[in-house]
């Protein structure tokens, strides 16, 4: 699995050279961004850990999400993410955090439908949160890529704007 090296470096360089830190929370990625920022020259330099949690229980133990919420809506919402964003940077102590929730195959829960949701917080607050959806006949592993690969691209132009207002 390949990532796209301009974009790694480009976040890379950016986080080093504001002194920042960043952690994930993945779900529907399941870990496809945590290989990514491990990819990323110089990561221990900014990169403070991440975790995948899968279940509802998880999510709910590890990232604080709401149970009652979490059961409503198979713990993939706009809420959900950005609970699972604050949270992980409060776990990690990190100044930056992206989380992902949704679905990588079309279930009965997801209305046979592919989306995603991901957040980013940034010391303290969400700044950015969205809905990505895919064609149904997506494949699995197709699906997490693009996610990955997209919410990355989503990333670098959020540290580009902190770089640009600095």
């Amino acid at each position: 699995m390949e990532f796209q090296k301009n974009l790694l470096e480009y976040i890379s360089q950016s986080l080093m050279t504001t002194d920042e830190t960043i952690s994930v929370a993945e779900s529907v990625t399941s870990g496809c961004l945590q290989l990514a920022f491990s990819q990323m020259p110089n990561a221990l330099m900014f990169y403070k850990g991440g975790l995948t949690s899968y279940t509802l229980q998880e999510k709910v133990r590890l990232l604080g999400v709401d149970a009652h919420e979490a059961e409503e809506c198979d713990c993939v919402s706009e809420n959900i993410a950005e609970t699972m964003a604050l949270n992980v940077a409060k776990l990690f102590e990190s100044d930056w955090s992206i989380a992902t929730t949704g679905y990588c195959t079309p279930i009965r829960n997801s209305s046979y439908k592919i989306f995603a949701f991901f957040s980013f917080s940034y010391k303290g607050e969400i700044i950015l949160t969205k809905k990505l959806e895919l064609h149904p006949k997506t494949q699995a592993l197709n699906a997490q890529l693009y996610y990955t690969e997209f919410i990355l691209g989503c990333f670098k132009s959020e540290i580009n704007q902190l770089l640009i207002l600095k």
